[in-house]
């Protein structure tokens, strides 16, 4: 019994360290709802944002290439915001003078926030990935962002999209180290484990204003739970990002 509390709290502290940038990023969007600020809120958790990269740099928390990785996260990122707030999907209702077409640069830093987690995970907790069907798993990636936007024109897929999801990685499990002991968990339930915990993280954000949707203009409410299931998939993208640029990085270092 005292081994496995020892293993939970050791997995909860890599856990914690691997979200370093995402509670860095929640805490500036609670202080600055309650704090006075020179310049609109938005503008300042931009530059919060970025002096917040420099920061996990400097301390050497992320590397360059993470760097880079989650800075393709951000424009990803923005991309799906313009189209999504134009869509009416959620709005920015706040002025700022980084907004562009409705969508502050900070929202970008959101989705980086998810890639910084992936990264950092994947870093401290030594993953790799058993069975893992690269092609497959990545073009169904992209039919998931793709989707996303089609959906508000064309025929919405995330329920076959999330069955063919669970079909290709049937088999595949990712494996991680807690301490000395190696454990092993299968890579759809981690998805939707994910998913649970952005949602929970999105409440979060929308109580201190970070975005709004449609049904909080009235005063702030819970997120519909049927989120869940599109943040499994939505994070099955920064999965297949990370997982590229790893193994890529990987087959650099054996060529080299």
């Amino acid at each position: 019994m005292r081994f496995f509390v020892a293993q939970v709290l050791r997995f909860a502290w890599a856990e914690a360290k691997a979200c370093g940038f995402a509670v860095g990023l929640f805490a500036g969007l609670a202080l600055s709802s309650v704090l006075p600020l020179p310049v609109p809120r938005y503008d300042a958790l931009f530059l919060y944002a970025v002096a917040l990269t420099v920061v996990f740099r400097a301390m050497r928390w992320e590397t360059s290439e993470e760097v880079a990785v989650i800075g393709c996260f951000h424009l990803v990122g923005l991309a799906f915001e313009l189209v999504k707030v134009r869509l009416g999907s959620w709005s920015y209702p706040e002025d700022a003078y980084t907004k562009f077409f409705g969508v502050p640069l900070y929202s970008g830093f959101l989705y980086a926030a998810v890639g910084s987690y992936v990264c950092a995970a994947w870093r401290i907790l030594s993953l790799s990935l058993v069975a893992y069907r690269t092609v497959p798993v990545t073009l169904l990636a992209v039919a998931v962002y793709v989707n996303f936007v089609s959906h508000h024109w064309w025929a919405d897929l995330r329920i076959p999209l999330a069955v063919l999801l669970v079909v290709v990685t049937w088999g595949t499990a990712v494996r991680f180290t807690v301490g000395e002991r190696r454990y092993r968990l299968p890579l759809a339930p981690a998805l939707l484990l994910t998913g649970f915990f952005l949602w929970v993280a999105e409440n979060v954000a929308t109580y201190f204003g970070a975005w709004q949707y449609p049904h909080q203009r009235d005063g702030w409410r819970l997120v519909h739970t049927g989120k869940i299931g599109a943040w499994a998939l939505l994070v099955t993208v920064s999965f297949v990002i990370v997982a590229s640029w790893r193994a890529a990085r990987e087959r650099r270092v054996t060529a080299g």
